[in-house]
């Protein structure tokens, strides 16, 4: 994620930053420029400092829940991230409201990505067949119709069940299922690549072809195949996947990678906004030295973003076990999951080149 500056006092700011701390400076963050803004107020609405177009900007709807500091041109709407929800958790409940602003922190950082990489996010409202939709349940509410209360995708609508904002049970459900790593963003980066594996690679025979090839046949009947992985796990899924979900199915193999996919860039992003360098003390240490210099959302060879990842995450987890915390990445990436992961980043590479050709002439 971006680090971003007051543009009223250069206070260094944060994605989900609604007031600059040092200046007072009311903030929002305007998904047409993707970044974040001080805001002017007007008689309606708000200047915002980031942008020289003179716009009138107003927040979100959800502003009012707390949940979202996002802005949009019209008074009363909603924006881009939060206009993807079809169903929330009861905010009449204060649990419940807490569990949607830890849940919308996550969605908004997933959106964000999504946005950089210039993949279509489209609202199931706008396009109620190819659109994508969230429905965030919880099991102390009456579940509505047409919905379900297992985290999971069906034909663009992903569901994420609430219990999972939090951190207890959330932790309960990682023991129950023998997991490393189990989060709201985790869930939400994993859930949309099922609904993007559908729009870049279903229909598209070429790639779909070369999927095959790198993560086995997805026409397996996949009812039997998570029967067989709950019931025998595969023993050895660590030579060829990134998690032993990875291996029950090829549609969950693309899905789990797409999510580490995700969560390289996200933290490689991080760690290139503020300049990160590793340096150990030692000299025999050198393969662990690494400077964050390559901008994960433009840098077009994979292996040069995973070699400076790699030593970060080594870094990275052994200042967590400083501090008593479980590991930040616990996973190992063999050379499969690299090529796996090589493949995602080649063909997002390929989408986001397509969408700029794509663009009209200003």
């Amino acid at each position: 994620m971006k680090l971003f500056n007051c543009q009223q006092c250069s206070q260094p700011l944060l994605f989900e930053n609604n007031l600059c701390e040092n200046c007072q400076s009311e903030l929002g963050f305007l998904p047409e420029l993707m970044t974040l803004s001080a805001l002017t107020p007007l008689e309606s609405g708000f200047n915002a400092l980031a942008d020289d177009s003179n716009s009138v900007w107003h927040y979100c709807q959800n502003k009012q829940h707390n949940v979202c500091n996002w802005m949009v041109k019209e008074p009363g709407e909603l924006c881009e991230a939060c206009d993807l929800n079809r169903h929330i958790p009861n905010l009449q409940n204060y649990e419940q409201q807490q569990a949607w602003q830890e849940l919308e922190s996550a969605k908004h950082r997933l959106v964000y990505s999504l946005l950089r990489l210039n993949l279509p996010v489209v609202s199931k409202k706008d396009a109620p067949e190819e659109g994508l939709s969230f429905d965030f349940i919880s099991e102390e509410n009456v579940v509505p119709d047409g919905a379900q209360t297992t985290t999971g995708h069906a034909l663009g609508q992903v569901t994420i069940n609430a219990a999972e904002a939090d951190s207890v049970d959330r932790e309960q459900m990682r023991k129950d299922m023998n997991e490393p790593y189990r989060t709201l963003i985790g869930h939400l980066r994993h859930e949309v690549g099922h609904y993007y594996w559908d729009h870049l690679i279903a229909e598209n025979t070429p790639i779909l072809k070369s999927y095959r090839q790198m993560f086995g046949d997805e026409r397996a009947d996949y009812g039997e195949a998570l029967e067989k992985h709950y019931a025998t796990p595969l023993a050895n899924w660590q030579e060829n996947f990134v998690s032993s979900y990875a291996s029950s199915h090829p549609w969950e193999d693309w899905a789990e990678t797409w999510a580490h996919y995700f969560h390289i860039l996200d933290t490689l992003e991080t760690a290139y906004e503020f300049g990160i360098q590793i340096q150990p003390v030692h000299g025999t240490h050198s393969s662990l030295a690494t400077k964050i210099t390559l901008d994960p959302y433009q840098h077009l060879n994979f292996d040069e973003l995973l070699n400076q990842y790699l030593p970060l995450t080594f870094a990275a987890n052994n200042l967590n076990r400083s501090m008593g915390q479980p590991d930040l990445y616990p996973f190992v990436i063999v050379p499969k999951v690299r090529e796996k992961l090589g493949f995602i980043h080649q063909l997002l590479i390929q989408n986001q080149a397509n969408a700029l050709n794509d663009m009209p002439d200003k």
